[in-house]
């Protein structure tokens, strides 16, 4: 389970270190992928293939379903840690998640959210911000 959120920043060559703690469970391999909200997903391997299984089943003839699919499967990129227990990010989804320096690593439970750190700021303080009304929703849904 990931759980947590973890300061770290890019090195020159690309690279991210994966907090200690989720180490192991990364060991086997790993998909970096486009996420939600303009940041980005980092799944195991046995997470994401449980992932892809869902996309691919989508209905092709509903626009929404394939443009969700190309959103996760077409960005995504197997990811290895190396002997520091750091993991590349590509260019094109740092781009994408407008990733410069430091950076911020959420743990939620199946996955790795990875952000730039000015972004997840102000997404935390505006969620923050709204923490009430959120609550009141996820109340509706059961939570």
């Amino acid at each position: 389970m990931f759980i947590g959120e973890y300061n770290h920043s890019l090195d020159d060559k690309g690279r991210m270190a994966i907090p200690v703690k989720f180490r192991r469970e990364l060991n086997k391999g790993a998909v970096v992928t486009r996420g939600l909200d303009n940041c980005l997903f980092l799944y195991t391997k046995t997470e994401w293939e449980k992932l892809a299984e869902k996309l691919a089943a989508l209905p092709i003839s509903q626009s929404n379903s394939r443009a969700f699919s190309r959103l996760m499967l077409a960005g995504a990129m197997d990811v290895e840690l190396d002997k520091q227990g750091r993991v590349i990010l590509p260019e094109y989804l740092r781009q994408f998640a407008g990733i410069k320096k430091s950076l911020v690593i959420a743990g939620l439970y199946n996955r790795l959210e990875i952000w730039d750190q000015e972004l997840w700021n102000k997404y935390k303080n505006q969620t923050e911000a709204e923490s009430g009304a959120i609550a009141e929703k996820m109340g509706e849904l059961g939570v």
